[in-house]
């Protein structure tokens, strides 16, 4: 219920509060339950992060609830209250509906008695058998008692409305007494929340295994911390690329398309999908050739610390190529040479050979795919402690392997046939990289020494942590593609109810 009320929320849906709340709703009983299980049991992980982030997270989504009650509203206006107010006009409309419809079944509003006022019978004095004026008299005395239970519910509703009007008129009145200034903060929040708020949640759930096993303290925090980042980095990597394919940031040519025509502001701004992923690998790599070593800070370094400081280096050098590769200006610097040799003749043939190449009009960018190759193989022959850590990390050096190659089939295909739609192409060799990123992602996190020696100690191979990362990752991919489409749906239907209805002129 978590991911579907944010994507619901990124979608400006109606649904959006309601799915917040119940997810909220939900969290505050594991919160009750949780309280209540730490009363009674002692604290094994003392000063841990997830109880502390568990918290903050909770009010957090609590305030996001508010701004977002509050926003509704505000933009809401008094559409709502209109709309609440014609309500209360339904039990009219419902008796005069009803008498138009069934005129013989509404009895005359004076009173009949046959027997001093007890019980009651018909109007007409006709004479008639006394079967027949029985069958009338219950013809009446069922028409009266729909009527009466009709005209009960109209007065409930009205109450209702009635209620439900003063209580939102109320609530208009609060929020339109927020200064704009101040709701223009309110809402920058509630956006940023919304982008941050799946990654936050990931960083609780790893940190709620962390503290369920009793993992990564002392100075083996450094290890878990180091192989927790840098997998969580590989597996939100994987996210990235399915997003891709199914055609997410079109609007910034991201999805293996052509940005759109027309697009401005900062939309125009933004660059290639290639620059991003160079530039996190260029930051990457000059960040941590300085933490390298935290592990075993004050003694000499190993060879195995020269490794990993080479390959950072080799992040911040590709990530620069990468960034170098994707500029515009240094393309144009490079075709300087030939630009003086461009004497604009008007023949249809010699525009055409000064004409760009189409794949100037698409990135191509080898590099974020060959650090990811060469760092698979790295670690796929990276000797370790012991024969279960050797073959974990084999695993996932193979699957950066498999990521790499399914990325330059993606390449060689768009080479061939560089796309010429605004639209998602879709090539298939992206869902097995996003695959292998999201998989491989997994088992490096896992690939720690703490949970290396947990399954040491368990008896457990190699084999049982790949097979238990494979279901796991191709039901994620499954859950993603479902919550995008849910996201798909509530744009399609935000859009529908906008739309204005036909026959109407529109300005």
């Amino acid at each position: 219920m978590f991911i579907p009320a944010v994507v619901l929320s990124i979608a400006r849906s109606r649904l959006a509060l309601a799915t917040q709340i119940g997810f909220f709703g939900l969290n505050a009983f594991g919160l009750l339950v949780g309280t209540i299980y730490d009363s009674k049991t002692p604290d094994l992980y003392d000063n841990n992060l997830h109880h502390k982030l568990g918290w903050a997270v909770t009010w957090i989504s609590l305030a996001q609830i508010i701004v977002g009650l509050f926003s509704n509203r505000r933009v809401k206006g008094d559409a709502d209250n209109e709309e609440r107010i014609s309500l209360m006009a339904g039990g009219t409309h419902c008796m005069n509906e009803y008498q138009q419809k069934h005129p013989h079944n509404i009895p005359s509003m004076h009173r009949y008695s046959h027997d001093s006022g007890h019980g009651t019978e018909s109007v007409s004095s006709r004479s008639r058998s006394t079967s027949l004026t029985g069958m009338h008299e219950e013809k009446e005395e069922e028409a009266i008692q729909r009527l009466n239970n009709q005209t009960h519910d109209n007065d409930v509703r009205g109450l209702t409305a009635m209620a439900s009007v003063n209580a939102h008129r109320i609530l208009s009145h609060t929020t339109h007494m927020i200064p704009n200034q101040v709701m223009k903060i309110l809402m920058c929040f509630y956006d940023m929340v919304d982008l941050s708020i799946l990654i936050i949640g990931f960083i609780l759930i790893m940190t709620g295994f962390i503290t369920y096993a009793g993992i990564f303290q002392g100075t083996s925090v450094f290890n878990g911390l180091a192989h927790a980042v840098k997998g969580g980095i590989f597996f939100w990597y994987g996210l990235l690329t399915l997003g891709r394919w199914m055609g997410c940031f079109a609007e910034y040519g991201w999805a293996w398309n052509i940005r759109p025509v027309g697009t401005s502001g900062r939309k125009a701004k933004v660059p290639s999908a290639e620059f991003v992923e160079s530039f996190v690998i260029f930051l990457y790599g000059s960040t941590n050739v300085f933490l390298e070593h935290l592990a075993a800070w004050g003694d000499a370094w190993t060879a195995q610390d020269l490794e990993h400081v080479s390959i950072t280096v080799m992040f911040f050098g590709a990530g620069l190529c990468g960034m170098l590769v994707e500029s515009r200006k240094i393309r144009d610097l490079l075709n300087a040479s030939l630009a003086r040799m461009d004497t604009r003749q008007d023949s249809y043939a010699f525009k055409e050979q000064w004409t760009p190449p189409r794949t100037y009009s698409f990135s191509m960018n080898p590099f974020p795919g060959l650090v990811i190759l060469l760092l698979g193989l790295m670690m796929s022959s990276h000797h370790q402690h012991s024969m279960v850590s050797t073959m974990v990390h084999k695993q996932w050096g193979t699957l950066f392997v498999g990521f790499a190659l399914a990325r330059a089939v993606t390449y060689i295909l768009m080479y061939l046939s560089p796309p010429l739609s605004h639209l998602p192409s879709r090539p298939p060799s992206e869902l097995v990289a996003a695959f292998c990123l999201i998989s491989g992602g997994l088992i490096f996190i896992a690939s720690n020494k703490d949970t290396v020696a947990a399954m040491e100690r368990h008896d457990l191979n190699a084999m049982f942590i790949f097979t238990v990362t494979m279901g796991w990752t191709a039901f994620v991919m499954a859950w993603q593609i479902i919550v995008l489409a849910i996201k798909g749906w509530a744009v399609k239907r935000r859009h529908l109810a906008t739309r204005p209805p036909c026959g109407t002129l529109v300005a």
